[in-house]
């Protein structure tokens, strides 16, 4: 069957290339391998600029086949000249062949060697601005599904593991899209997770990023505390790390606005039943935000007493593993 597979893609018959691409995906791993070394895989990229739906699709699946678990396979695909017609793919109409190209442009991401090359193709911005049109109020073709979202993102997670990237990230644009989809989701989604995590990962590693978020305060800040009332535990620990970076930038500037927004009784919370980064992230918050120099109020006193209260009951509950219910009862008449 390999020498079969082979012979076909090697030829210029529509039909066989087309046959063999689908049977090269049916293929086990190890013998699939075997197949990339016998010089495949340029046949299979010539394949991606024909102006044919099913060859273009059958194609991809079978690139994405071989890069599946092989770094060797990945590096191959990119230096064959891939990346270029993958970005023609995404800026086209087809939302499955989209669908493909952008899961293709992820998995080869995820290979280091890759990551400088794809960054230098341009890739990025074209991934932004298919993010920014989707939001787009005059938009009326949303050619994007839930899936290469969620594939964008996690593209952006990849290439932002090599530093010297993040300046492009911010650069491209993507905090706008990033903020849109935070507002414009559920908090408890995956796709605000993964924006979420993007987020606090730029904004910690680039003060340009962090300017540009903290501008958009306190919009940004509303939807931080969302997310800490809202999200899932992750999300909740992304959320809570982003707010620390932007207070500890300006504490004066954006301390005020934190507390207006309701974020104490959800960071103590956080601080009780969170992952352990998010206790760690939502302790820091609270040490930022408990001051009570400005205090002028009976009130304000009282609440910031209870919350001193219930500061020493976390403590307490941490040593002796006791308590936390009362500690929930404490945070339950902040929220009041």
């Amino acid at each position: 069957m390999e020498d079969v597979i082979v012979e076909a893609l090697l030829s210029n018959e529509r039909e066989a290339q087309i046959f063999a691409a689908r049977e090269l995906g049916k293929l086990e791993s190890r013998r699939r391998q075997k197949l990339a070394e016998k010089g495949i895989i340029s046949r299979l990229v010539l394949m991606l600029h024909m102006h044919d739906f099913e060859a273009v699709e059958a194609a991809l699946l079978a690139l994405l086949s071989l890069a599946f678990h092989s770094e060797r396979n990945k590096i191959q695909i990119v230096n064959s000249g891939t990346i270029p017609v993958l970005l023609k793919i995404i800026q086209c109409q087809n939302e499955s062949l989209i669908d493909l190209a952008i899961a293709a442009l992820l998995i080869l991401s995820s290979c280091t060697a890759n990551k400088l090359a794809i960054a230098a193709s341009g890739a990025i911005q074209i991934l932004v601005d298919s993010l920014i049109s989707q939001f787009a109020a005059e938009n009326c073709v949303q050619n994007l599904s839930m899936q290469a979202k969620l594939d964008i993102m996690s593209t952006f997670h990849n290439l932002s593991t090599c530093p010297p990237i993040i300046p492009s990230i911010v650069s491209s644009g993507v905090v706008n899209p990033m903020l849109q989809i935070i507002y414009g989701f559920e908090k408890s989604s995956e796709l605000v997770e993964k924006a979420m995590s993007l987020l606090e990962k730029i904004v910690s590693s680039s003060e340009n990023a962090l300017k540009e978020v903290a501008e958009t305060a306190p919009f940004v800040i509303q939807l931080l505390v969302e997310a800490i009332e809202e999200g899932k535990p992750l999300c909740k620990e992304y959320a809570a790390g982003t707010l620390l970076v932007i207070c500890q930038s300006c504490r004066d500037t954006y301390r005020g606005m934190t507390l207006r927004e309701g974020a104490m009784p959800g960071l103590l919370q956080l601080s009780v039943d969170g992952t352990f980064k998010a206790r760690e992230k939502a302790k820091a918050l609270l040490q930022l935000l408990r001051d009570c120099s400005d205090c002028r109020t009976r009130e304000k006193e009282s609440k910031n007493q209870l919350l001193e209260q219930v500061m020493r009951q976390i403590d307490r509950a941490e040593r002796t593993g006791t308590g936390l219910r009362l500690v929930e009862e404490l945070i339950a008449k902040l929220r009041t």
